[in-house]
C-alpha cells in the first residue's frame, strides 16, 4: 500500500511545534558536514541535534523570527528588523555549550567567522531550512523557500544564507541564489558557502 504524501503547504510554526520541528531538523541535518563536525559521534548525533534544534527554535527563532513548517520540513527566517534580537542570550549560549560539550569552542569560532562575513546592508537571512529525508522529492523544502522568498521580495530585500553541503548549492541556485564567498571554518572545519539572492519584483 502506497504511503500518502504529506502536505507541503507552509504554515507559521509556533512553540507547540518544537518537538516535531526538532525531530525533522535532526534527521535533515544528520549528514550535513558542519553538523557532523560539531557532533562527530554517529551514535549520539541524532539525540544531540534534536536538543540543539529544539533549543535554537524555542529560545531564539520562534520568539523573534519567522518560522514556518510543513508536515516534513521547517525553515527559520530572520528579517532585518529581527536580526539584533535573533542573537542568542547568555542562557541560550550556555544550553548550546552543554549540548556541544568539548566541541563548543569550535561552534563559537565558526559562528564568529561566519558573522564576520555577513553583509552589512539590510537583508533577510535564511538561518535554517531542512526536510526529513523520508519526504525528499515531495517539494517540502521548495515550498518553504518560495514562501519566505516571496515575503523578502515583497519587502524589496535581498536574502542571504550559508550552506556547508555542496550538493545543496544547485538547489539554492535554482531559486536565484549565487555563491558570494567560500569560507573555510577555523579549526580545520568544513567549507561554508555564503550565498545571496537579489530581490525580484
Amino acid at each position: 500500500m502506497a504511503r500518502m504524501p504529506m502536505t507541503n503547504t507552509p504554515r507559521t510554526a509556533t512553540a507547540d511545534d518544537a518537538s516535531a520541528i526538532s525531530r525533522i531538523l535532526a534527521r535533515a541535518f544528520d549528514d550535513d558536514p558542519m553538523m557532523c563536525w560539531f557532533f562527530p559521534d554517529d551514535a549520539t548525533r541524532d539525540a544531540a541535534l534534536d536538543r540543539y534544534f529544539a533549543t535554537l527554535f524555542t529560545r531564539q527563532y520562534v520568539r523573534h523570527c519567522l518560522c514556518e513548517r510543513t508536515e516534513a520540513a521547517a525553515a527559520f527566517w530572520v528579517p532585518p528588523e529581527a536580526q539584533a534580537k535573533a542573537v542568542p542570550d547568555a542562557e541560550t549560549v550556555q544550553q548550546l555549550q552543554d549540548i556541544l560539550g568539548d566541541r563548543a569552542p569550535l561552534f563559537r569560532d565558526a559562528v564568529e567567522a561566519a558573522a564576520a562575513h555577513t553583509p552589512r546592508e539590510p537583508h533577510w537571512y535564511l538561518a535554517v531550512v531542512g526536510a526529513d529525508p523520508a519526504a525528499r522529492g515531495q517539494g517540502h523544502g521548495a515550498a518553504l523557500l518560495r514562501s519566505g522568498l516571496a515575503k523578502a521580495d515583497a519587502a524589496g530585500m535581498p536574502v542571504c544564507l550559508e550552506s556547508s553541503k555542496p550538493s545543496n548549492l544547485p538547489f539554492y541556485e535554482h531559486f536565484g541564489f549565487t555563491v558570494r564567498e567560500e569560507l573555510r571554518l577555523p579549526g580545520e572545519g568544513p567549507l561554508l558557502w555564503s550565498m545571496r539572492r537579489e530581490p525580484r519584483r
